[in-house]
């Protein structure tokens, strides 16, 4: 049952694929040839009646028209293929009697119906959407990953000759290539080193769509989704760190705030006018507002000769 769900699961990858794939653009020759062909069938119809007025008087043109009219499809078809005209982005791969023959454009092209054979190939900077990729990576996490990859022919002949389907080949190369390296990384190195992981696709793709005749301009990550219980307990831990970072913050606040509580006190110890600043800044913190209302039952200077008593009391108990 697994077997064939995995097999269904493939299929639908792979149609899916295929449908990404951008159709190529519509040939530019087609008015062209178009004409050609009315021209070509105009012209043997008219032939036709010369000839048979020339031979026979009346029946002789009538049956010259019926001729010129059915050889002028078959000429006129024969014709119209005969010129091609390739944009500037792109290059015609002529094939004649089924060997490679030359790389042709852009402009217009002249080629031989039924002995040469023409594929265009667009030479722009082409794009290709990476399906999602179900990766396991190396510390057996599930993921799921898409991209783009960013690719130009530069070799067109070797890119019709060398692969059946070059789009559908180095799509299929970078989805496994996406794979391979991504199931080499553990899950935060997949989640920061992000440009490393992008160059290393790129470079195992180049080195073998080279000899396709492809250049890999690009591959880059568009996301990175993992199981939604993953993500809550990545929640979890990213709010205990900053947690954790908050409280140490505090307390090193809290352990140079003591430090210097205790170097100011040390500084009015030494200091015998000190206190008695520090009281008025505080008598004048307090009285900024008119509501406060600040009472001193005892004066500064009272305090002061306590101290002194208290000092000379001491002297006399030591000195008995």
């Amino acid at each position: 049952m697994n077997v064939n769900v995995d097999a269904a699961a493939a299929a639908r990858e792979l149609m899916a694929a295929r449908r990404a794939i951008p159709t190529p653009p519509p040939s530019l020759d087609r008015g062209l040839r178009v004409v050609i062909f009315f021209m070509a069938w105009a012209f043997v119809v008219l032939l036709g009646v010369v000839i048979g007025g020339a031979v026979g008087s009346g029946p002789g043109a009538s049956v010259g028209l019926v001729a010129g009219l059915f050889a002028g499809v078959f000429f006129a078809t024969w014709a119209s293929q005969v010129v091609r005209v390739a944009a500037q982005w792109e290059r015609a791969v002529l094939l004649r009697l089924g060997r490679f023959k030359s790389v042709k454009g852009p402009g217009v092209i002249f080629v031989f119906p039924v002995v040469d054979n023409v594929q265009l190939v667009d030479t722009r900077l082409l794009t290709l959407p990476i399906p999602h990729q179900q990766v396991i990576t190396r510390d057996n996490v599930p993921v799921t990953i898409d991209g783009a990859l960013f690719f130009e022919v530069r070799d067109p002949g070797k890119a019709v000759v060398s692969v059946q389907d070059y789009r559908s080949a180095i799509m299929q190369y970078a989805q496994a290539s996406l794979r391979d390296v991504a199931g080499q990384m553990s899950l935060d190195e997949l989640l920061s080193e992000r440009d490393k992981i992008q160059a290393q696709i790129a470079n195992v793709v180049e080195s073998r769509s080279t000899a396709w005749g492809i250049h890999v301009e690009a591959i880059r990550l568009l996301d990175i989704n993992m199981p939604e219980d993953l993500k809550r307990m990545m929640s979890r831990q990213a709010s205990a760190e900053r947690e954790k970072r908050a409280t140490i913050t505090k307390a090193e606040g809290d352990r140079e705030a003591a430090l210097n509580l205790a170097a100011a006190a040390e500084t009015m110890a030494k200091s015998p006018g000190a206190m008695q600043l520090r009281t008025l800044q505080s008598l004048d913190g307090l009285g900024s507002s008119p509501s406060n209302t600040v009472v001193l039952a005892v004066p500064v200077e009272v305090l002061e000769l306590a101290k002194v008593l208290n000092l000379k009391k001491l002297e006399t108990a030591a000195s008995t």
